[in-house]
């Protein structure tokens, strides 16, 4: 194998890194649905074509996509040697999400890359479709007790049979979707996408050589090995628990436990899930690829320097028992994956708080708050708003959370309230940060958001797939937790919330009638008292904390105009310290 010296190795990881960057472009430049083009929920990668792990991935896509991706190439790696007939210039397609994870809405594709007659590697894309069949429009069903309520489920099979597409599978896809032109496009955006992957590709490999490639691959994955090893090295030995809990699963209004033990040892690093609730009836379970990817970003995000390719994984061992909400098959219902993962990152950060409490943030808002809207035009066409909505994150080591961000499963972004008022009937009342949503600490959590949106059509159907309505985000080192999620919508007997908290079905609009969702914050990292004055003061002076919250949580004297008066915080600090 090609010997490779440090800088050329840099050189190479990001060339490398840039086509998968210029595919998820080209995919959010040419998709149809706002989900894609806007909010980015796709990813795309480089996969090994023997196991399927990640050689490659970019900068833009979704990390969570890109775990659950090895699993997805694998599957159609072990479809090829169970039927062959492996081609140049087939394409798969699939959403199955007991093999490559997810859930229904994601429709992956993965083409085999060849060179000289030699499989070389794999490309594969994936994307948010808008809507996918199932009992509810956008497909986030929060009472689904099986899969088949929830969309179509397609295996493993060719769109492109040696170059050669196939429109039957094109149609029997577009017949199972409320918005076949948005299927169409984002379909399309995905194939336009693998092709520069593999013109680009190709372009590289005529420049530099098969040997030295592959050797770059060989190399970063070792490296990223490494590395995570020196890193769980550094922790100390021992074993660090942590428990979490799920609202409920949309049937039963039960709490769900997930649990975690961090087991470390030398170089070693073990997940154990035992204790953790069985598999549900409602939509929350996840197939065990989607949990072992989700510990892969949570991981990534403790340690921010390891390069992100399958090496991350080389020194975990995971125990997730089979009969786990973490473990599903088919056809348990597993549309609200997004809300589990969150609650296994929750976990992992709160575990490691224990272990190196330098390294870890408090917990997000932990929900994407997936909001459904759906209706009829005047003139008889159909629309479907589907949208998720951020949140405050955790409060760090180095300062305060981030207001108003995205989930930490992805880089995606929120869709601009401009694009959903221009492609919906709907109006929004307010887009603004909630005051007092952020956990108190040293190091405050983030705000969550206000979202009031209003319709603007005769009627609609809306649904909420949420979660943290009653297990708010945790701190950590001593902080404490965000807000609880809170939704409502507007009816002709007054305002309604959810029996289940942060889930609910069948919610009936009328012209000028409004849901309204207040969102979580993040929460704060060591204790609210170590708070410097000065700092809640400039929170109340910016609408971030009121003065009733700066006296009851922070123990300081700051009026409405966030004055802090000195001598009476000093002793009521003192008072408090009592």
């Amino acid at each position: 194998m090609a010997e490779l010296d440090p800088v050329t190795l840099a050189v190479l990881q990001g060339r490398l890194e840039g086509i998968v960057d210029e595919m998820d472009a080209t995919l959010f430049r040419s998709a149809f649905n706002p989900i894609i083009a806007e909010a980015h929920d796709a990813s795309h990668g480089l996969y090994h074509p023997e196991t399927g792990e990640t050689l490659a991935q970019g900068r833009s896509g979704l990390p969570i996509f890109v775990g659950v991706m090895a699993f997805a190439v694998k599957a159609v790696i072990d479809k090829v040697a169970a039927d062959g007939g492996l081609e140049d210039g087939d394409v798969f397609i699939f959403n199955d999400p007991y093999e490559g994870g997810t859930h229904l809405s994601d429709f992956k594709l993965v083409r085999p890359f060849f060179r000289d007659g030699r499989l070389f590697c794999y490309l594969a894309s994936v994307g948010h479709w808008h809507d996918v069949g199932g009992n509810v429009p956008g497909n986030y069903n929060p009472v689904a007790t099986e899969s088949f309520q929830e969309g179509m489920l397609i295996p493993p099979v060719k769109l492109y049979a040696a170059g050669v597409f196939r429109r039957d599978v094109l149609d029997i896809l577009s017949a199972n979707s409320r918005l076949p032109g948005s299927l169409y496009g984002d379909l399309n955006g995905q194939i336009n996408a693998l092709e520069i992957g593999a013109r680009r590709l190709g372009g590289l490999l005529d420049e530099q050589g098969e040997a030295r490639i592959e050797a770059a691959f060989h190399e970063l994955k070792a490296r990223a090995g490494r590395l995570m090893r020196s890193y769980i090295a550094e922790l100390p030995d021992g074993t660090y628990r942590a428990e979490d809990w799920l609202d409920n699963d949309g049937i039963r209004d039960e709490p769900l436990r997930i649990a975690l033990a961090i087991g470390i040892a030398g170089e070693e690093m073990t997940l154990d899930f035992t204790g953790t609730a069985a598999a549900c009836a409602g939509p929350v379970n996840i197939s065990r690829s989607t949990a072992i990817a989700s510990c892969y970003v949570a991981l990534k995000h403790v340690f921010r320097e390891v390069p992100a390719n399958a090496g991350v994984l080389a020194p975990i061992r995971f125990e997730i028992p089979e009969t786990s909400l973490l473990s599903a098959g088919a056809p348990k219902p597993v549309g609200g994956y997004t809300e589990t993962i969150l609650r296994i990152i929750d976990l992992v950060f709160v575990a490691l708080a224990q272990a190196a409490p330098e390294r870890v943030n408090g917990c997000a808002y932990g929900t994407i708050n997936a909001l459904s809207m759906a209706g009829h035009r005047a003139d008889g066409r159909r629309w479907v708003l589907f949208s998720f909505f951020g949140g405050g994150h955790g409060g760090h080591p180095e300062g305060d959370g981030l207001n108003h961000g995205n989930a930490p499963i992805s880089t995606a972004t929120i869709p601009p309230l401009e694009i959903l008022e221009a492609a919906y009937p709907v109006r929004f009342r307010q887009w603004a940060l909630r005051p007092d949503s952020g956990g108190p600490g040293r190091n405050r959590g983030g705000l969550g958001a206000v979202y009031e949106i209003e319709l603007l059509e005769e009627d609609c159907e809306a649904f909420l797939f949420g979660e943290r309505g009653r297990f708010a985000p945790p701190g950590v080192e001593g902080g404490g937790p965000g807000a609880l999620n809170r939704f409502e919508w507007e009816n002709d007997a007054g305002p309604r919330t959810p029996d289940m908290a942060s889930k609910t079905v069948d919610i009936r609009l009328r012209r000028g009638q409004a849901v309204r969702l207040e969102t979580p914050g993040g929460g704060g990292y060591g204790r609210a008292r170590a708070r410097a004055p000065a700092a809640v003061a400039e929170d109340v002076r910016l609408g971030y904390v009121t003065a009733e919250a700066a006296r009851r949580d922070y123990a300081c004297v700051v009026d409405g105009e966030g004055r802090l008066d000195d001598a009476a915080t000093a002793a009521l600090r003192a008072e408090a310290e009592l």
